[in-house]
């Protein structure tokens, strides 16, 4: 399933990831595990923030999707089950067959 994972990333945490130059490692690790389909990077409420788009074949693989995220960065995390706008309608046809 596909889902919207936005993250606000701890300021003090990743500016000593900054400050070490372990940045972009850090973020080419994140996108090498998370294969995103789509990322942004944003400021996010006063700290460094980000939105992907994933595929996630099973809910357990969010584990090891987001832990890294708590543990290492102290993000604040949401992931949410997102659709495209044929799912939406695919969905909706389905409802209306059962209406």
């Amino acid at each position: 399933m596909r889902m919207l994972v936005q993250a606000s990333i701890d300021t003090e945490r990743s500016n000593a990831v900054v400050a070490a130059g372990k940045m972009p490692e850090s973020v080419e690790q994140m996108l090498s595990i998370l294969k995103p389909e789509a990322a942004y990077f944003y400021p996010l409420h006063g700290r460094r923030g980000f939105t992907m788009v994933v595929d996630i074949a099973d809910e357990a693989d969010l584990i090891p999707l987001v832990e890294p995220l708590w543990t290492e960065m102290g993000a604040d995390v949401e992931v949410v089950p997102c659709l495209t706008a044929q799912e939406l309608q695919a969905g909706l046809a389905r409802f209306a067959a059962q209406s």
